[in-house]
């Protein structure tokens, strides 16, 4: 999967979507009050970026496993027969799932 965070989001992220007309990936801002970027400014970005792809990359097991959890139909499916079977079939397949994709600690 691409990776979805930009300088972009960090640059809203840090000033707000109505400060700026335009940004690209690498982070060049076009300020809305025509000020040119500062270093600070510049630093502020790469670490906000930073910041942003580190909590984006500690959700990749969520990501993960939603994309292979059954379907809320088909886990309803399972819990009714699990009720009426006196199985476990739910459980095991969600189980099955958390164990593919461990939260990391």
């Amino acid at each position: 999967m691409e990776n979805l965070i930009t300088k972009i989001n960090a640059v809203s992220a840090l000033y707000g979507r109505d400060s700026y007309s335009k940004c690209d990936a690498n982070g060049n801002v076009t300020w809305n009050d025509d000020h040119t970027t500062t270093d600070a400014e510049v630093e502020a970005i790469n670490s906000k970026y930073q910041e942003l792809l580190a909590e984006h990359d500690a959700q990749a097991y969520a990501r993960n496993r939603k994309a292979e959890y059954p379907s809320v139909r088909d886990q309803l499916d399972m819990m009714m027969k699990d009720t009426r079977d006196g199985t476990t079939t739910h459980q095991e397949a969600c189980e099955a799932v958390k164990a593919k994709y461990p939260k990391p600690e």
